[in-house]
């Protein structure tokens, strides 16, 4: 996940900022928040296995908006404009285990209330109107011209990339056809997060916020490209992870489809989350 140029973790409790294996920017709301966080997570995660709704892929990405209303949040947190009574949820990685059971609780609410038929629909609608003031709200901080532009180019060039990828891997593995839309949506994903990453270090001077990533993009020696400068490299890193994990994922997904196709949406949300985040970002503080 990329941090703003201009990133203060001088804020975050030191216990935290120096552990070397933590992105930047990881911190803890305070004692009160996480306990209802935790109580309120756990709570759904027990209802959801006690009732054991009906799970197939078009459940799953019905949760995309939810990801994407993760994202909007935590980039609120990081230009401060999240109310006060709700910025200790927006921080990373508790917003995204803030949204995770919001999502989870109206998945349970709605699956009481229609036919299983209609729970997809009906969860990404609630989502969706979660997700449209968050944006608005976010884009109402203000609007840098080359950072939309150029979240432009990442969304338009992920798009081919992420294709090519997919069809390769059907290509080798037929039985990737079972992960469907969800096995899909976490090679986008991830293509998206390698593409946006690298426009954003490379074009708008933004740095990575996870040690690893640093690592990748930060390697000597390697020969750069045009729009993706040396973080090319830090894509197919992304995108090789991201297939043999799909491809791991294929008997799985048919043995136990629910367990797996749930797992497999929390990777393409992985990938996803922090793309979107990116994208937003650069739209707001490039």
């Amino acid at each position: 996940m990329i941090a703003t140029r201009s990133a203060a973790t001088a804020v975050l409790p030191a216990t935290l900022v120096d552990l070397p294996f933590l992105p930047a920017g990881t911190t803890l709301p305070p004692l009160p928040y996480l306990l209802v966080v935790l109580v309120a997570g756990g709570g759904v995660a027990i209802a959801i296995r006690h009732s054991r709704p009906t799970v197939t892929a078009v459940h799953v990405l019905a949760l995309t908006p939810w990801v994407v209303l993760g994202s909007a949040l935590h980039v609120l947190y990081v230009v401060g404009a999240l109310p006060g009574l709700l910025a200790p949820l927006g921080g990373s990685p508790t917003v995204y285990l803030t949204v995770g059971t919001l999502a989870g609780a109206t998945w349970l609410a709605v699956g009481s209330a229609v036919d299983d038929g209609r729970v997809p629909v009906a969860v990404a609608a609630v989502g969706t109107c979660l997700v449209v003031p968050a944006v608005a709200a976010a884009l109402g901080t203000g609007v840098s011209g080359s950072g939309a532009s150029w979240s432009a180019v990442a969304v338009l060039a992920s798009v081919p990339i992420a294709a090519l990828v997919w069809w390769t891997l059907g290509r080798l593995e037929p039985g990737t056809a079972v992960t469907g839309g969800v096995g899909a949506l976490a090679v986008y994903g991830h293509a998206l997060d390698g593409v946006s990453t690298a426009i954003g270090v490379t074009q708008l001077g933004f740095g990575e916020r996870s040690p690893l990533s640093r690592v990748i993009l930060e390697l000597g020696g390697v020969p750069s490209v045009p729009v993706l400068g040396e973080g090319w490299l830090f894509l197919l890193v992304k995108l090789a992870v991201a297939s043999a994990v799909v491809s791991l994922f294929v008997p799985y997904v048919r043995d136990e489809p629910a367990e797996g196709l749930l797992l497999l949406g929390f990777v393409a949300a992985v990938g996803l989350g922090p793309a979107v985040h990116n994208l937003l970002l650069f739209t707001v503080t490039a």
